[in-house]
C-alpha cells in the first residue's frame, strides 16, 4: 500500500480517452479509460477507483484533484452549448457577423466564415451608451432591458451574453442590465463581457463573452455534479482546473469562467514537455501531442511554452488565422488539428486519402474497437501495420480486434483506389504525419522559428506511434518519448502553477502627460482581485507577481506583450518604459522606429504560485544493449511488404540501454516506434531518445 502523504490526482478528459494519473508518496500510477461523453464524470469517477483500487487507496485519501478538460471546445466545435442570447448596445446587434471586416482568405470567393454562437433572432439590443472614457453619453433604458424578459422566455433562452459598447472602461450598465434579468428570470445564466474580458476591440470581446455563455450551463452542471459526486465518495481535498493559459484555478472561478478552459488538456501537455524539457536540458523544442482526437504542436524555449492572449476556436479553415470564433484569453499558444487515433480517413471526391478532421470519438469508436465503428481511423491504421498490440491496449483496459480494422481499411479505402488493406493503412498513416507535419511547419513560421533546430517532445497516447515519421517530415533530428508519455497531459497538470491573469484597458500614451498615479493604482486594484482567486488554491505557498504591458507604435494595429518591473509608475519612468518596448520590438522585427510615438493599450498582472523546476537528469556513464521481448511483423510500406522487427519492453531498458531502428518499445500507455532512419537510447530520466542516423 501506498503512503497517504501528500496525494495528488489529475484527470484529463479527452475526446477519446480520459487519462488519470496518482502520484502518492513518490510513487506515480496511471489508467486510461473511454470517456463517457453523455456524462463525462462516470468516466472520470470509474478511471479514479481502478487507480486508487490500484494503490490501496480511498478517495479520502486524495489531498489535490487537478483536472482539465476539452469539454467547453467541444461544446462550441460540436455546437452542443446552451440556447444563448446576446444583448447589446442599440446599433450593434450585428457586430458578431461584421467581425472585423477582414477575409482570412482574400481571393477566396467561396469563404467560409464561422456560424456565430448566437444566431440572429437571439440577438437584441437597448438604448444605452458609454463612451472610451467610461462616461455616460446615453443612460441605460431599463424598461427596454425588462422587456426582452418575454421574448427570452419564448426562446427558452438558457445563457444570457450582455456585450455594451466600451462596458470595459465602466461597467455600470452591463452589471444593472444584469441585475434586472436575474431579478426577473433567476435560473438564467448571465455573462458580462466586462467581467469576462474587459479590453478594447468590440468584436473579440463580445466573441468572448458569448462563448463564454455559451459554454457556461454545460460547464456548470457538469463541474457541479462532478463536485457532488467526489464530496459523495469522502473526497475533502482541494480541487482545481487547469487553465488554457497554463495555470490552477479555483472550481468556482471555473464554473464563472469556462471559456478560460477551452485548451486546459493541451495546456497541460505543454506544462509536461517543458518539464521534460528543463530535465533534459534541451533549449528549443517542438512538442507534439497526439491523442485519440487531435495532435497539438507547440514551441518552446528555455524551459518556456510561448503564450498569447488570442486564441481562434473551431477554425473554418485548418491552418488560416481569422477563420475561426476569436477568444480574448491567456492562452499557451499551439496550433491545434484534428488529427489524433480516432480521426476518421476517407477517400475524397478527388480520390485522395484524406484524415480527419471528423473523429470516431469514443462512441463507438474506430473500427478495431469493437463497439459497432464501420468507418476506419487512424488508430485502424496503426493495428493494420502492426505497430499496436491489439491485446492490452489503452493500459490494459480493452482488446483490440484487428480483422475489424483490415475490414474497414479494405472496403473504405483500399477497394476505392485498388489498394490492398495494408497498403490501405500505409496511406492513411503517411497522410496523418503529412497532416501533422504541415501543421509544425505552419506553427513554427509564424513564430519565425527554424523548425530543424528544435528537439521534439512526443507524447499522448499515439504521438509515439507517428512521432519518427513526422521528424523525418520536418528534418527535426532529436525526438524524445519521455516516461508516461501515454498521459502526458495528465502528469503535466500535477506540476501547474496556481495562478490568475488580469487583463485591463486603460489607454495611455508615453509621449504625453503620462498619468503614472493612475496606472499604479490600476495595477494595485487588479492585484488585489487576482490575489484573491489565487491566495485560497496557494495554501501558504509564497507568490510572485508579473506586470506587463501591450504596447505599440501609435497607428498600428496590433500591439507587443512588454514585461513592466514591479513598481509604482511616475514621469520619470517613460524613459525606462520606452527603453523597455523598443528592445522587445526590435528583438520581434529587427529594428525599433526612433522617435515614434508609442501607447499602451492593455495592462496585465498575473499572480501565481512558483512553477516546479525539475532536477537535470542525471548523466550516463554506461551502454547496454537490452534483449528484445519478442518478435513482430509490421508492414513497410515503402517496400510494400512486412518485416520482422524487435520489440523491447520500456520497464526493461535501464539508463544507457542502446537499440537500432527499425524498432518497437513497448508499454502500457502507448508504443513508440522508431524507424529505420533512427537510433534509440534511454537516458539519465527514463527518456526515449531518437536520434536521426547520419546519411
Amino acid at each position: 500500500m501506498l503512503s497517504t502523504t501528500d496525494v495528488r490526482l489529475a484527470a484529463d478528459i479527452g475526446g477519446t480517452f480520459t487519462d488519470i494519473v496518482l502520484d502518492a508518496g513518490g510513487l506515480r500510477r496511471t489508467r486510461k479509460v473511454l470517456t463517457t461523453p453523455a456524462a463525462p464524470e462516470e468516466g472520470v469517477l470509474a478511471g479514479v477507483g481502478l487507480v486508487l483500487d490500484d494503490a490501496g487507496l480511498r478517495f479520502s485519501d486524495i489531498d489535490v484533484f487537478v483536472h482539465g478538460t476539452t469539454l467547453a471546445t467541444n461544446a462550441i466545435i460540436e455546437r452542443r452549448g446552451a440556447k444563448t442570447a446576446l444583448i447589446t448596445t442599440q446599433g450593434f446587434r450585428d457586430v458578431l457577423e461584421i467581425g472585423t471586416e477582414s477575409r482570412y482568405d482574400q481571393y477566396d470567393l467561396t469563404l467560409e466564415k464561422p456560424v456565430p454562437l448566437v444566431p440572429r433572432e437571439l440577438r437584441f439590443t437597448v438604448p444605452e451608451r458609454m463612451d472610451a472614457a467610461g462616461q455616460v453619453r446615453l443612460p441605460l433604458d431599463e424598461a427596454a432591458v425588462a422587456a426582452l424578459v418575454p421574448q427570452l422566455r419564448e426562446h427558452a433562452v438558457q445563457s444570457v451574453a450582455f456585450a455594451f459598447l466600451h462596458g470595459y472602461a465602466n461597467p455600470d450598465h452591463e452589471q444593472r442590465a444584469a441585475a434586472i434579468l436575474k431579478a426577473a428570470m433567476p435560473d438564467l445564466s448571465i455573462t458580462l463581457a466586462s467581467e469576462v474580458c474587459p479590453e478594447v476591440r468590440e468584436y473579440e470581446r463580445t466573441s468572448t463573452a458569448v462563448a463564454n455563455a455559451y459554454v457556461q450551463p454545460q460547464m456548470e452542471g457538469y463541474l457541479g455534479r462532478m463536485a457532488a459526486a467526489l464530496r459523495g465518495r469522502q473526497y475533502r481535498g482541494a480541487t482545481y482546473l487547469v487553465t488554457s493559459g497554463g495555470g490552477l484555478t479555483s472550481l468556482e472561478t471555473a464554473q464563472k469562467f469556462p471559456v478560460r478552459l477551452v485548451e486546459s488538456g493541451p495546456a497541460g501537455g505543454a506544462i509536461f514537455a517543458a518539464q521534460v524539457a528543463l530535465r533534459a536540458g534541451e533549449q528549443k523544442v517542438l512538442s507534439f501531442d497526439m491523442g485519440g482526437t487531435t495532435a497539438k504542436i507547440c514551441l518552446i524555449e528555455n524551459g518556456e511554452p510561448a503564450t498569447s492572449r488570442f486564441f481562434e476556436v473551431d477554425r473554418t479553415a485548418r491552418f488560416l488565422k481569422g477563420s475561426g470564433l476569436p477568444l480574448r484569453i491567456p492562452v499557451i499558444e499551439m496550433v491545434e488539428i484534428g488529427a489524433g487515433g480516432g480521426s476518421i480517413a476517407q477517400v475524397d471526391a478527388l480520390q485522395r486519402v484524406t484524415v480527419g478532421p471528423e473523429s470516431a470519438s469514443s462512441v463507438p469508436g474506430p473500427a478495431c474497437y469493437g463497439l459497432g465503428g464501420e468507418r476506419p481511423a487512424v488508430t485502424d491504421a496503426d493495428v493494420a501495420l502492426g505497430l499496436i498490440k491489439p491485446e492490452g491496449f489503452a493500459g490494459g483496459s480493452m482488446d483490440l480486434r484487428p480483422e475489424l480494422s483490415l475490414r474497414a481499411l479494405g472496403r473504405e479505402i483500399g477497394e476505392k483506389l485498388h489498394l490492398s488493406p495494408e497498403m490501405s493503412a500505409y496511406a492513411v498513416y503517411e497522410m496523418v504525419c503529412e497532416n501533422m507535419a504541415s501543421a509544425a511547419r505552419v506553427h513554427a513560421a509564424e513564430r519565425g522559428a527554424v523548425i530543424g533546430q528544435h528537439t521534439m517532445i512526443a507524447f499522448g497516447g499515439a504521438a509515439p506511434l507517428h512521432a519518427a515519421r513526422v521528424a523525418e517530415k520536418v528534418g527535426v533530428p532529436r525526438v524524445v518519448v519521455p516516461p508516461n508519455a501515454g498521459v502526458g497531459s495528465a502528469v503535466g497538470f500535477l506540476a501547474a502553477p496556481v495562478a490568475y491573469e488580469i487583463v485591463r484597458s486603460r489607454p495611455a500614451r508615453l509621449d504625453e502627460d503620462f498619468d503614472g498615479a493612475s496606472i499604479s493604482a490600476l495595477f494595485a486594484e487588479m492585484t488585489e482581485a487576482a490575489r484573491a482567486l489565487v491566495e485560497p488554491g496557494a495554501r501558504g505557498a509564497p507568490l510572485f507577481e508579473r506586470r506587463t504591458a501591450f504596447m505599440r507604435y501609435v497607428g498600428q494595429g496590433h500591439e507587443i506583450t512588454v514585461e513592466l518591473p514591479n513598481k509604482e509608475l511616475g514621469m520619470a519612468d517613460v524613459a525606462e518604459l520606452r527603453r523597455i518596448f523598443e528592445a522587445e520590438y526590435a528583438a520581434q522585427f529587427a529594428r525599433a522606429i526612433p522617435a515614434a510615438a508609442i501607447e499602451v493599450l492593455n495592462w496585465s498582472v498575473l499572480v501565481s504560485t512558483n512553477a516546479h523546476h525539475p532536477e537535470a537528469a542525471a548523466p550516463v556513464t554506461s551502454a547496454a544493449s537490452p534483449q528484445p521481448a519478442g518478435l513482430r511483423l509490421i508492414f513497410d510500406g515503402r517496400a510494400e511488404k512486412k518485416i520482422e522487427v524487435p520489440l523491447y519492453r520500456r520497464e526493461a531498458m535501464p539508463p544507457g540501454a542502446r537499440i537500432a531502428g527499425p524498432a518497437l518499445i513497448a508499454e502500457d500507455e502507448t508504443t513508440t516506434y522508431i524507424s529505420g532512419s533512427f537510433d534509440a537510447h534511454i537516458d539519465g530520466s527514463g527518456c526515449i531518445v531518437m536520434e536521426q542516423k547520419a546519411a
